[in-house]
């Protein structure tokens, strides 16, 4: 589970909900049309938006902001550097049934290339469009929840808008006990914009940071794919494949026991 995101999401629900009931009542915060105008227009403009194809992915990927994959660059060097000593010792061709019992479809298809002995451009210009067509992808999921955090605040001033603007109608000059009821008309149209504020920088920005981050740790993998895909083809030796991976990784990270780091 990624802990972040609820722990995050519960104090920041937690703080709020203690600010709401320090300062007044519970109460005051509840509008129902208020919350309408808020969650209907943004989940209207969010639709207006994007096609189909693209909305059904919604649940996906607030599941995958919840309980994200691990994609652990450590271990795909590691099976890299592997492939890498395999083909050094037993020839491209035995790489073949080590591709066959890969569960990563990117890496199982770097692997076929290699066995069918493909050259390194081809390859290359393969894997680039292939990264390149998945950051697409990505990139258009993710900006549903960056654009609903835009609407969200919006439809709240909207709210609030309408709030004032039945407000002032209602008001009658020639009654002096009109004004009596400014300050209880004037905070119910001030929640709708509490409503928008509160989606957007507690769910909507959170969920889109969350597949952003997630989105960056796969590219990083797959990248380590392609370089050791190339150095493979090239007939690079383990231990330069090794370092040059490694090179791709944070310079914080810590590296782990390379073990004899040879495989001539």
């Amino acid at each position: 589970m990624n802990l972040t995101l609820i722990i995050g999401f519960v104090i920041a629900i937690a703080m709020t909900v203690y600010g709401m009931v320090s300062g007044g009542e519970i109460g005051w915060f509840v509008d129902v049309p208020s919350l309408f105008i808020v969650v209907g227009g943004t989940l209207g403009a969010v639709i207006a938006n994007y096609p189909g194809s693209t909305l059904k992915n919604i649940g996906k990927l607030i599941g995958l902001a919840i309980k994200a994959p691990k994609y652990d660059p450590e271990e795909y060097i590691e099976k890299m550097v592997d492939y890498c000593k395999t083909a050094r010792q037993k020839g491209i061709l035995a790489l073949e049934e080590q591709a066959n019992a890969c569960t990563d479809q990117f890496m199982k298809s770097s692997l076929m290339l290699i066995v069918d002995a493909n050259d390194s451009d081809k390859v290359k210009s393969m894997l680039d469009d292939s990264i390149n067509f998945l950051c697409d992808r990505h990139d258009q999921n993710s900006a549903i929840f960056g654009r609903a955090a835009g609407v969200a605040p919006a439809f709240g001033m909207i709210g609030t808008l309408c709030g004032l603007i039945g407000m002032l109608k209602q008001m009658d000059p020639t009654d002096p006990n009109s004004a009596a009821s400014l300050g209880g008309a004037m905070a119910t149209a001030m929640v709708t914009t509490f409503y928008g504020s509160l989606l957007a920088n507690v769910l909507f920005t959170p969920i889109g940071n969350q597949l952003s981050y997630l989105h960056n740790k796969e590219v990083l993998c797959l990248q380590i794919i392609e370089e050791g895909t190339l150095a493979i083809i090239s007939g690079a030796n383990p231990r330069y494949v090794e370092e040059k991976l490694r090179m791709m990784l944070p310079i914080n990270a810590k590296p782990k026991a390379s073990g004899d780091g040879g495989g001539e």
